[in-house]
């Protein structure tokens, strides 16, 4: 890890992973694994001393191990919250909910929450008590406003009672990053969807057949993007960089390698650093200034767009689809929709467009993310029940064995899918199904007629299933990211007593609140830099340090709890 790193790791760096549907894992191919008796090194008793006799089994099998299928004798309905998807609205018979069945004998009691106001109707219902057995679709921090109430479920306590994630934590050394989900008492109230390796997704894209029209490289990093658009500028008269996302995005994957956090991943807004065993407020870092004096530096030069920071995402697209610009921010799935609009406009394959590496900064080549994506909570009250320990071996097969992950991706082999090398990723969808443009010629498509890859269930899983629904060109990016950039190490959690959170909220908003306004006027040339120093007097000014105090104190705290 470069100098500067090891001094400082940075919080607040995950991506929001909502937006994110294509991903990249590693391959869990190992055999017997442990069991629910702790051969997974998890302790027999777990971290609340509970064992199977202390909970109800009925229906639950006995001697549950890695690569069983859970199956129960007798009939079981669970309620789930869903969250509706618009583009595969909810149907009861999709084939996923039949195959489930037939697989494990378990049915679910949907109560259906519409994308377009989930977290609220998530909390209402936990707030009110109605939540169902398995809320899912959480992501890690979700769960921090509800778990004074009691409404959750502490899953920390059960992990040992569930094999293929025990396995899973062993064998892709999960233990410290879940940590960071632990709240004050120790423990944490949400398992997420995992990935064995961080998925690299959101960077820039550029407009290769314009780069090699004027003899631009690739850039390879911050330095080199300036470079190659001073050129673009120069030959063509265009402010080649227009951006979309107002320019948060940008800002989320550029920071790693600037040393600091910002635009989407801004979090909490502090990084730790380890020399001095305690956290600061980025914006007051070197790495944050740096980072503005970049993008301001573009945009003074003509070589960004200003607007690229308040503009509708359209325009910035339109721009890059007409040639007009020549870099964008850009995801695997902007990617595909991009290279079609150009198609159209200028025809096929007049332009070769892609995703590069994102750029090495200052601080090195560091990229932030996260293996956690959408997972679930479990509401307190499902520990009283008689089958409890059914639910939770339910659970720990479809969300984190190999087969059910399988099932809510792709569906079964011979049914809905086959093995195939005619696809990038090794697996092809069966007469008549298609889906991301694999046999195009089929009538129905897996999610939306049928359930499967729903983003829902379908979260996390092995290399070989994560990169089932990437083509050549993103399995390629994912593995030269891989070799070539190093994930940003998180910062150590700050778990906070709901009285803390509270309080931080009532700061921290204030303070993010002012930190985007300067950040926006610095970078568009509407502030010159001889202001940075009100910037920093204005943070000061709203409480700044009470901020860092809550947040040291609440680490120094969990610090101490867990050495106890």
């Amino acid at each position: 890890m470069g100098s500067s790193l090891k001094k400082k790791l940075l919080a607040g760096l995950t991506l929001t992973t909502a937006t994110l549907l294509i991903a990249c894992g590693g391959d869990d191919t190992t055999d017997n694994g442990g069991d629910s008796n702790g051969d997974n090194g998890t302790s027999e008793e777990g971290e609340a001393g509970v064992t199977e006799d202390d909970i109800g089994t009925e229906h639950a099998m006995e001697d549950f191990s890695v690569g069983d299928t859970f199956y129960s004798e007798e009939p079981l309905e669970f309620s789930f919250l869903y969250r509706d998807h618009p583009n595969y609205p909810l149907d009861e018979d999709w084939t996923f909910y039949d195959m489930l069945e037939e697989r494990t004998n378990v049915t679910f009691d949907n109560v259906i929450a519409p994308l377009s106001d989930f977290p609220e109707r998530r909390s209402v219902l936990i707030a009110a008590g109605d939540a169902p057995d398995i809320i899912s679709n959480s992501y890690p921090g979700d769960e921090s406003q509800f778990v004074g109430s009691g409404a959750l479920l502490p899953l920390s306590d059960y992990v040992h009672l569930m094999p293929h994630l025990s396995q899973r934590i062993e064998d892709w050394d999960l233990s410290e990053e879940l940590d960071q989900n632990r709240q004050a008492d120790g423990k944490y109230y949400i398992l997420p969807g995992i990935e064995e390796n961080v998925r690299h997704d959101y960077t820039l894209m550029i407009n290769r057949t314009v780069f090699d029209e004027y003899g631009v490289e690739e850039p390879n990093s911050w330095d080199e993007l300036r470079d190659a658009l001073q050129v673009l500028a120069d030959e063509t008269g265009n402010v080649p960089f227009n951006d979309q996302w107002q320019g948060q995005a940008l800002l989320n994957y550029a920071a790693p390698s600037f040393d600091t956090v910002a635009g989407w991943g801004y979090g909490g807004g502090v990084v730790f650093d380890e020399g001095a065993d305690e956290f600061s407020y980025a914006p007051m870092e070197d790495g944050y200034r740096e980072l503005v004096e970049y993008f301001a530096g573009l945009v003074e030069d003509g070589l960004m767009d200003p607007e690229s920071f308040t503009q509708e995402d359209e325009t910035a697209q339109n721009s890059f689809n007409n040639a007009n610009s020549y870099v964008i921010s850009a995801n695997s799935q902007t990617v595909i929709g991009q290279r079609e609009s150009m198609a159209e406009i200028h025809g096929e394959g007049e332009y070769e467009i892609g995703k590069i590496l994102s750029p090495e900064g200052p601080a090195g080549p560091y990229v932030g993310g996260s293996r956690f994506v959408a997972g679930f909570m479990l509401r307190a009250d499902v520990a009283e029940r008689d089958d409890f320990l059914a639910l939770l071996q339910f659970v720990d097969w479809l969300y984190y064995s190999e087969e059910g992950n399988e099932l809510a991706w792709w569906g079964e082999e011979g049914e809905t899918f086959e093995r195939s090398e005619e696809a990038p990723g090794g697996y092809m969808p069966l007469d008549p199904i298609t889906y991301l443009g694999l046999n195009p010629e089929g009538t129905e498509h897996l999610q939306e007629d049928h359930g499967f890859r729903n983003g829902i269930i379908a979260s996390g899983g092995t290399d070989e299933l994560l990169q089932s629904v990437m083509d050549e060109e993103e399995i390629e990016f994912q593995n030269e990211t891989n070799a070539n950039r190093e994930v940003i190490t998180p910062a150590p959690p700050y778990p906070l007593s709901e009285a803390d959170q509270e309080q931080l909220s009532l700061i921290g908003t204030p303070l993010q609140d002012t930190t985007e306004t300067y950040t926006l006027r610095f970078i568009t040339g509407q502030y010159d830099f001889d202001r940075w120093d009100e910037f920093m007097a204005d943070l000061e000014n709203q409480n700044v340090d009470q901020y860092l105090d809550i947040v040291n104190t609440a680490y120094q705290d969990f610090q101490s709890n867990q050495a106890e």
